[in-house]
């Protein structure tokens, strides 16, 4: 099958949504589709190679193609429509693959006999989003207006009806669309996914510290502010922070916090490293966390990319009891799942694994078990059944 992915971003670009995009298109291209990326070029003053940024191999079967942009946002923005545009009319039997829901409702216009099919992959109902983003970034952006958020409920609508097949990444997800919208065919819940590679970490020796790391953006609904607050709870346990853009302010906020609570000789935090790396940092730390904080997103709409990779790394986990994450996680069994927003809960629960290394080892080699269900490959055969259902809408 030839897919064509197309995403209005700059490649490669340091975000989740990047290392998401790159591997979702490397794993569908290893079961022998050839994929295309369409994307805007790199804007590092020397271009970067995504299979080297992104750790993956070149492969003949994945291609990146780019559309330059305009002047601007507004001008990159129209180039890149037009652009894509042109592609996917000469694309003949190729199946378009996208997580932009402006290019998909656009596309969506023209009749199906003059366009290639459509699979839009929705990460959540964009009108929820934008309304929450302002809030959750803790930025001062202005809240988006009555009439953009309307324009936005419009665009859903209309991919959700017309797209020849629908990805969502969570149960909550289809569920709200199907409630809001309506009923319709080739609906398709396909959670992200992860690398499961072996690392090779030596045993930690009798005293070593108990390490308990998160990795991932410092955005405040992502909870790192509740993880800093819980190291505080457990002195006797090493906090590892792996994540933070310098040119972002969380990366400062959440170094202020760790310098008001007198936490500087117990927690590293690390900044931005390459992904590849990730894995490799966090096999060091004894448990895992994820504490995402209570909004729409995090209940309804995520399916994180560090819950899969920590799925693999051999270590119990920590997190949020929200329903999202409950798709994927059972309290007591593959993971502790602790009330979000609860600094207290979450270091009892930390406390826990370092008092209990039986507990610790159970939920670890359970989490183990898991993994096999979320990685990249399993991603691709789960959107192979959306592909194919467009194809033939």
């Amino acid at each position: 099958m030839t897919v064509l992915y197309f995403a209005d971003t700059r490649f490669p670009i340091e975000r989740a949504n990047g290392v998401q995009t790159m591997a979702t298109c490397h794993a569908l291209a290893r079961r022998g589709h050839a994929v295309t990326l369409i994307v805007r070029p790199d804007s590092a003053p020397e271009p970067r190679d995504p299979f080297l940024f992104y750790d993956w191999p070149p492969i003949s079967t994945l291609r990146m193609r780019t559309i330059a942009g305009g002047a601007g946002p507004r001008g990159r923005r129209i180039r890149f429509l037009l652009g894509s545009a042109r592609i996917a009319a000469s694309a003949g039997d190729a199946v378009v693959l996208t997580r932009d829901l402006g290019l998909a409702a656009w596309l969506l216009q023209v009749p199906r006999s003059v366009r290639p099919a459509i699979v839009y992959e929705s990460h959540g109902l964009s009108d929820v989003v934008a309304a929450e983003m302002p809030r959750l970034l803790g930025d001062s952006r202005p809240a988006p207006s009555a009439t953009k958020l309307r324009r936005l409920a419009r665009r859903e609508a209309r991919v959700w009806k017309r797209a020849g097949a629908y990805v969502t990444i969570t149960r909550a997800l289809a569920d709200e669309m199907t409630t809001r919208f309506g009923g319709r065919a080739n609906v398709f819940v396909v959670p992200d996914g992860a690398r499961i590679q072996p690392i090779a970490v030596p045993r930690a020796g009798a005293g070593a510290p108990f390490v308990a790391a998160y990795a991932g953006h410092l955005y405040p609904w992502k909870g790192v502010d509740v993880f800093v607050r819980a190291l505080a709870a457990v002195p006797g346990v090493q906090g590892l922070i792996i994540g933070g853009h310098q040119d972002e302010p969380d990366l400062d906020r959440v170094r202020r916090l760790i310098h008001e609570l007198g936490l500087a000789s117990r927690i590293e935090l690390t900044g931005l490293v390459p992904p590849g790396e990730v894995p490799r940092r966090l096999a060091h730390a004894s448990a895992l966390v994820l504490p995402n904080t209570a909004t729409a997103i995090s209940e309804r709409y995520t399916s994180p990319l560090k819950l899969f990779e920590y799925l693999g790394l051999g270590r119990p986990i920590i997190a949020s009891n929200l329903p999202a994450l409950r798709e994927i996680l059972t309290d007591g069994r593959t993971a502790l799942m602790v009330p979000p927003d609860d600094p207290l809960a979450l270091g009892r629960a930390i406390a826990r694994l370092q008092q209990d290394p039986a507990l610790a080892a159970s939920l670890a080699a359970a989490a183990l078990q898991l993994a096999p269900q979320y990685t990249w490959d399993a991603r691709a055969v789960r959107l192979e059944a959306a592909l194919s259902a467009a194809r033939s809408s």
